[in-house]
């Protein structure tokens, strides 16, 4: 009777972890593979790199922390998007009215659809920013904040897909 326990106990931690891993996902058994549309700019002002490099960030981050097979077309799950917005604002303004720090605001609306599981598709805008002193012009710190930005919205995105926090 003992042992008959300890295997059924066994069985249920098994079973349990095909539906949760060690990276913080909750993805279904049955769920295997994935497809990520390219994200096309949309946005008044573009950054001509932004598109391919939020895509293929989403790309990196799905093959490193899952398990699914990316599809070209025909996954299990599938995320579509648009980058909406890439602005630059004046955040605080000194006594001789001048800027002291600006900010680079990128916004995207994902669209992701699980053809296994349906309730669970949504259409979400998520906006991330980075801060930069006005000594610097964008074309100085750009790069390095695009990056930084597009680690956030991935992040986003991942957790809201796979991660259901």
């Amino acid at each position: 009777m003992k042992k008959s326990s300890i295997a059924l106990f066994i069985l249920i931690i098994v079973q349990s972890c095909s539906w949760y891993s060690f990276s913080g996902t909750s993805i279904a058994p049955d769920v295997k593979s994935i497809t990520i549309d390219y994200i096309q700019n949309r946005a008044m002002r573009v950054n001509p790199s932004l598109s391919n490099t939020l895509t293929e960030a989403l790309k990196d981050k799905y093959k490193k922390l899952t398990s699914l097979r990316l599809d070209p077309s025909n996954g299990d799950l599938f995320i579509e998007g648009d980058i909406v917005a890439y602005e630059t604002t004046s955040l605080a303004v000194t006594a001789q009215e001048v800027a002291s720090q600006n900010r680079l605001t990128i916004t995207i609306k994902i669209k992701f659809t699980n053809n296994k599981y349906p309730k669970e598709n949504f259409e979400k805008t998520y906006a991330q920013f980075m801060d930069y002193p006005s000594t610097s012009s964008l074309d100085q710190v750009e790069a390095r904040l695009v990056d930084a930005i597009v680690e956030k919205l991935v992040e986003d995105v991942f957790n809201a897909t796979v991660a259901n926090w």
